[in-house]
């Protein structure tokens, strides 16, 4: 729940907490679903390490009134057909190929998303509820509960955003199978004896973000955006205290026409420990590309470019339609 989803905000770094106003809004803040004319829908793949691990997500809002908006989406991030070795030795004590099997490891993430304009000109605000699956072949499965709150403002061609994630602590209660943990409990003499913790608590997060959009001669423009992230916990954050730890991002969207659209954006920015001991301040560079016609729009962005960091990197593409467009 953590990565993003959406080719157009990851090549802007992901700084569109303030800006989002489409069907994506379900996962950067749901208040922007507020914007929204007409039905969407939005796809996005991503493939890591080598193609090993598959990230997908799939959303739909729609608008319910002139003042309010709905939206339900749906992220799996998944490794699957890995080797089940536990049987490979016989009671025999040889080794039998033919005892492997494959199973999967999942994450699922279920959002339901409302939206709605608050009586004062300019705000409006948005909620999630999510409910967080997560499976481990037959060894475990978990079942988790989160909400998230949004808001935005809107004053003199600049937009604000602030965005609450896991705002009440999000719990995951594991269900781990016993009968499948006692069979390699004791493959290693003295450890692996107990079972993992049976329960799974994802802390609060902030997001604070603002953006411009600037137009220049009817046909170009530049949005400027830039987000605070920030986390209630001590960690490698170029800003960081025992109180709450900051990673800033910055994106920038050059358009031509309303009809293609050059990103760039800088994030992740972390205190790196180096082999002499001495820190370095790393950070993740991110670009992307995107075209946009009668209603469909195809997005492409290069995270993590040149491997600048020491985060995840992949090649994305999303693909978001407004559904208006077939009646």
């Amino acid at each position: 729940m953590n990565i993003g989803v959406d080719a157009a905000a990851l090549g802007m770094s992901s700084a569109v907490v303030a800006s989002t106003k489409d069907v994506n809004s379900v996962y950067w803040n749901p208040a922007g679903l507020t914007h929204l004319e007409d039905h969407q829908i939005s796809l996005m793949h991503a493939s890591y390490f080598a193609n090993i691990a598959q990230y997908d997500y799939i959303g739909y809002a729609s608008p319910i009134d002139d003042n309010s908006a709905w939206g339900i989406s749906m992220i799996r991030f998944g490794v699957d057909d890995i080797m089940d070795t536990t049987q490979l030795i016989d009671n025999q004590g040889n080794i039998d190929y033919n005892r492997i099997s494959l199973f999967s490891t999942a994450d699922y993430g279920f959002t339901f998303s409302y939206a709605r304009k608050l009586p004062v000109e300019g705000f409006q605000y948005g909620l999630n509820a999510k409910v967080i699956r997560r499976v481990i072949g037959k060894f475990a499965n978990s079942w988790g509960f989160g909400f998230d709150f949004g808001l935005q403002f809107e004053r003199n061609d600049w937009k604000f955003g602030l965005m609450l994630r896991d705002i009440t602590t999000t719990y995951n209660v594991w269900n781990i199978n016993e009968e499948e943990y006692q069979k390699i409990a004791d493959a290693i003499p003295g450890e692996n004896n107990e079972l993992p913790e049976s329960t799974e608590i994802t802390l609060p997060k902030a997001q604070l973000g603002v953006s411009k959009k600037f137009d220049f001669h009817a046909d170009y423009s530049l949005l400027v955006a830039t987000n605070l992230n920030m986390r209630f916990e001590q960690t490698n954050d170029i800003i960081s205290s025992k109180v709450v730890s900051i990673d800033p991002a910055v994106g920038f969207e050059f358009g031509y026409n309303d009809l293609v659209f050059l990103r760039a954006g800088a994030g992740n920015f972390q205190n790196v420990m180096q082999l002499d001991n001495t820190e370095k301040i790393n950070f993740q560079p991110n670009i992307g590309l995107g075209f946009k016609y009668k209603g469909i729009q195809i997005d492409y962005a290069l995270t993590d470019l040149g491997n600048q960091s020491t985060a995840l990197y992949s090649n994305i593409f999303s693909l978001k339609v407004d559904l208006g467009i077939f009646r």
